[in-house]
């Protein structure tokens, strides 16, 4: 019963935030400028008076701003987010078929930044905590801190130059290879080529962050009185940092992985602009330039609310790695 309070009652915060994220974002798109009847007109070649307020009017801009607000209300909770002005598609069906491609990059940027982030963070503290080697410590600080300082883009630009054009292991842009016709495996690894170079530019950053996290929370807890203790009794190196020291340093890094799990669709935003991959990143910047207001507001609830997601994932996790938090 208490989990199961926990659960609803987390729940329902949940949906309080989506709801209020859903009315902000709505208001804040009304406020910026421009106006997607005139856009959709001048495309069209015409700058009628008459044909703008007609295509207002077709699309329900004419109404007050709390008549608009209370309509896409009613629309989200029938899981209907409108109608594109641009590409004359549902923009649900039109998120959906970007969803796919986005998580899939999301959870192997995630993997890779927390794998290769935490595994990185232990070698570092290790070496300086037994005082061995102490330039591998030294090196994959400097490394994480130069990675952290490089904006995502920049290394993104820098992969596709070195290791696409000037190497050729890599393709430089897309999902797959266009009109190759593959199927199965093949079209599975073709996938896997092309996730590559996304999945590390989006992913370095993180990693860089988790390792220093790790690293600083892994020194803090090998200073406790108890790992002292297991020393004392003759307790090996390795069963102390494994067994004693890693469960407990890893619950702010799982902390605040949760937290960035949420960022990384933002990040996706750029990364997918760059690598041309087919993800509502790219579609959320198309949708930016044709001020298809829409579409930008079904891209903005569907990432809201998987960071909400994400954020209730990361509580039930820590309650898992954590057993004392099951208690309050």
């Amino acid at each position: 019963m208490q989990k199961l309070s926990f659960l609803v009652s987390r729940l329902g915060k949940a949906l309080f935030v989506i709801l209020g994220v859903v009315i902000i974002n709505f208001m804040l798109i009304r406020m910026a400028p421009g106006d997607p009847a005139a856009v959709l007109a001048g495309e069209s070649g015409s700058s009628d008076p008459a044909y703008v307020e007609q295509l207002r009017q077709q699309f329900g801009l004419d109404k007050p701003v709390y008549v608009q607000l209370a309509t896409y209300l009613k629309g989200v909770a029938r899981f209907d987010l409108g109608y594109s002005y641009r590409e004359r598609l549902p923009v649900f069906d039109l998120i959906m078929d970007r969803l796919p491609a986005t998580l899939l990059l999301m959870v192997c940027a995630f993997a890779f930044a927390l794998l290769f982030g935490v595994l990185f963070g232990i070698i570092a503290s290790r070496c300086r905590y037994q005082g061995k080697h102490p330039w591998i410590d030294s090196a994959l600080m400097t490394a994480s801190l130069l990675i952290y300082a490089t904006p995502q883009f920049w290394l993104a630009l820098l992969a596709i130059i070195f290791f696409s054009l000037q190497l050729g292991w890599l393709p430089p842009f897309g999902m797959e290879t266009v009109g190759s016709g593959l199927a199965g495996w093949a079209r599975i690894k073709d996938i896997a080529t092309h996730l590559i170079l996304p999945t590390v530019s989006l992913g370095c950053f993180f990693m860089a962050v988790y390792a220093r996290l790790t690293r600083a929370s892994m020194l803090e807890v090998l200073g406790m009185d108890f790992i002292k203790t297991a020393r004392a009794k003759g307790v090996p190196v390795n069963q102390i940092i494994r067994h004693h020291a890693l469960r407990n340093a890893l619950l702010p890094v799982v902390t605040f992985a949760g937290i960035q799990l949420g960022q990384m669709a933002g990040g996706a935003v750029l990364t997918e602009t760059v690598f041309g991959w087919p993800g509502i990143g790219r579609l959320m910047f198309d949708a930016l330039l044709q001020r298809d207001y829409q579409l930008l507001l079904g891209v903005f609830l569907i990432t809201s609310t998987m960071v909400v997601v994400f954020n209730l994932l990361t509580d039930l996790i820590y309650r898992f790695v954590d057993p004392r938090t099951q208690e309050s």
